[in-house]
């Protein structure tokens, strides 16, 4: 578990050095572009494993870390481990709010179960297919 605090972590410096640096239009690309990687650990994790590290890394992260920066990391991290993860954005109208989330096979894994009720999707990040 250390190991995968640890990954969390160095994701989400990741993503904020690509938004810092190059933007929130690299950042998306990053997410579109990242493949599902095929598992190469004898000992799979799950999506649950991963979120419940992300949040840990979360609470030592030096900075507030919003919810694009979470669920783009959660995402990378994800398809790292091999699993088919899509970073969700989403929007209301009144009162006006943004907000991102991760989905696995149409369930959320790192926020609350009824996310598309309350938002409106906009953009799906699925990325491509399982790289060899």
């Amino acid at each position: 578990m250390k190991r995968l605090v640890l990954e969390s972590y160095l994701f989400l410096l990741r993503c904020e050095f690509v938004v810092t640096t190059l933007g929130l239009r690299s950042l998306h690309r990053d997410v579109l572009e990242a493949k599902v990687e095929a598992s190469r650990s004898a000992q799979l994790v799950s999506a649950e494993d991963i979120s419940h590290a992300m949040d840990l890394a979360c609470v030592f992260y030096p900075k507030r870390v919003f919810c694009l920066q979470r669920s783009a990391a959660t995402a990378l991290l994800l398809r790292r481990h091999g699993i088919r993860a899509e970073l969700i954005l989403g929007a209301r109208i009144l009162p006006f709010k943004s907000h991102a989330w991760v989905e696995v096979e149409g369930l959320v894994v790192n926020d609350r179960p009824y996310m598309r009720e309350v938002y409106q999707i906009l953009e799906t990040c699925s990325g491509p297919e399982v790289s060899g």
